[in-house]
């Protein structure tokens, strides 16, 4: 369930040490990276540093409250998902994250776990290099992952290849264009193709593959750049 979280960068901003070291432990383990910083000014450093992918911030912080921060961080990346942590439920500071553009709002005390589940629905929002293949299928082209049903899909060197090579074309894929790109071999064998086609339709959603009979191969409809 979580896998889909292994490519994220995720900046934690929260004073109070303990909660951040919890949480951290909590939750860190889920991610590509978790950095914690401890104020807004610190934050907002560390954010024009490693550009996460997600930003987790309390609302009253020395230096800089979250609020202010996400202002900021928003001029950089007017993209970025913001969730607030916070202690304080009045109308006016809900009013303010919206206007500020934060996606969630998280009421202390809150179980880490509903934070995951969170953030686990949204992850496929999180990267700009999503390619939406259908309704189950999205590969990202900078980490070179496929995920079905937002859980992680291995491939093989070959698959990736033939799956890279369908994307960047809406033409036809001749077996004589994958006999030569994957196995580099110019005598067509039609039988390794099918054995090969038969395994990667396993992985993949059931119609997204479709055989032109005696032609090649091609995706079942346009993908989308999400």
């Amino acid at each position: 369930m979580y896998t889909i979280l292994q490519e994220l960068k995720v900046l934690l901003v929260e004073d109070e040490v303990t909660l951040a070291h919890l949480l951290k432990k909590a939750i860190g383990e889920y991610f590509a990276s978790f950095y914690v910083e401890n104020n807004g000014k610190e934050g907002l450093e560390r954010f024009i540093k490693i550009s996460p992918d997600l930003v987790i911030t309390d609302i009253m912080m020395p230096d800089m409250t979250g609020l202010e921060m996400a202002k900021e961080l928003k001029k950089i990346n007017p993209n970025i998902h913001i969730i607030i942590v916070s202690a304080f439920s009045e109308t006016e500071k809900f009013l303010t994250a919206i206007d500020v553009g934060v996606v969630k709002y998280f009421i202390k005390p809150f179980d880490p776990d509903e934070l995951l589940d969170y953030i686990v629905s949204i992850a496929p929002k999180l990267q700009n290099d999503i390619v939406i293949l259908d309704d189950e299928l999205k590969f990202n082209t900078d980490t070179k992952s496929l995920y079905k049903n937002d859980k992680y899909i291995s491939l093989t060197k070959r698959e990736l290849t033939f799956l890279q090579l369908l994307m960047k074309t809406d033409s036809l894929i001749s077996n004589d264009q994958l006999s030569q790109t994957l196995w580099d071999e110019k005598v067509l064998n039609e039988e390794k193709i099918r054995t090969f086609i038969k395994r990667l339709r396993v992985k993949l959603s059931k119609d997204l593959l479709v055989n032109i009979k005696g032609q090649g191969y091609q995706l079942k409809s346009n993908f989308i750049l999400s």
